[in-house]
């Protein structure tokens, strides 16, 4: 994912609320989200050149999520891809704790990411933030709406506030999965002043201040909306685009949805 906001509060009739966009070249294979043939337990999109994902649930209320944190390269021999964390945790049974600190001692073998991992329902349900960029240990997240993109958590990228922003009005007015869509279909530009300063230049930090990217070979391949209720009802709706001439028509290859209860 690169851009993403979401909302959690286990106390809550709606307990966890996202909206996403995954930005990718175009190039790279993947599937659209859909119950895994290898994992028929895991919804979400499968990564075809390295085998991993980028977003997912299951059906015991496992999730999580992954952003690359925006730097100059760092890829050396012998670095994993950043999608195997996720498929790992979701696959896996260690806590959401237990899994980031194992995480933590091989941070140094992944380029810079941002990962969610949680456990939605249960006995004890958490929600869990690490950075292996930024020097802080794996943290447990407090009920409240929060924001991530390609940065640190809650990193004030104009984005980033726009869509929680909008996520925040949506969730409490109730709002359909649909309605999420369009503020994940924003193709705003920020100003100049207001772009943070990665690395890249100029005419690319403002390519990628728009929620919804769009150019040639590089754009925003989907937008993924899940809600999870405290009946333990899980709804999930994905639009995916596979060029930008689909991208900048809003006219996506596929749209994906699907509702289940947590076991």
């Amino acid at each position: 994912m690169c851009l993403l906001a979401f909302a959690w509060d286990p106390k809550a009739a709606n307990r966890f609320v996202l909206a996403a966009n995954r930005d990718e070249y175009y190039a790279r294979p993947s599937v659209p989200a859909g119950w895994w043939a290898s994992y028929p337990d895991l919804w979400g999109g499968q990564d075809l050149q390295a085998g991993g994902t980028w977003m997912g649930i299951t059906r015991g209320g496992r999730f999580a999520a992954i952003t690359n944190v925006r730097e100059p390269q760092t890829n050396r021999a012998g670095m994993q891809s950043r999608g195997l964390l996720v498929l790992e945790f979701l696959t896996g049974l260690a806590s959401p704790e237990d899994y980031l600190e194992a995480v933590e001692e091989g941070a140094d073998q992944f380029r810079g990411f941002n990962l969610l991992v949680g456990e939605l329902y249960g006995a004890t349900p958490s929600l869990w933030y690490y950075s292996n960029r930024g020097g802080e240990a794996p943290c447990p997240l407090s009920p409240g709406v929060y924001g991530l993109s390609n940065a640190s958590l809650d990193t004030p990228w104009p984005k980033v506030v726009s869509l929680t922003s909008a996520l925040t009005l949506l969730k409490a007015a109730d709002a359909p999965l649909e309605a999420y869509l369009r503020p994940l279909a924003d193709r705003h530009i920020a100003p100049d002043q207001a772009l943070p300063s990665t690395g890249v230049t100029l005419a690319m930090e403002r390519m990628l201040s728009a929620p919804f990217i769009i150019s040639p070979d590089y754009g925003t391949r989907s937008q993924t909306v899940l809600i999870a209720n405290a009946q333990r009802q899980v709804d999930m709706m994905e639009r995916s685009f596979d060029n930008a001439d689909q991208a900048t028509l809003l006219a996506p290859a596929s749209v994906h949805s699907d509702r289940f209860m947590i076991d």
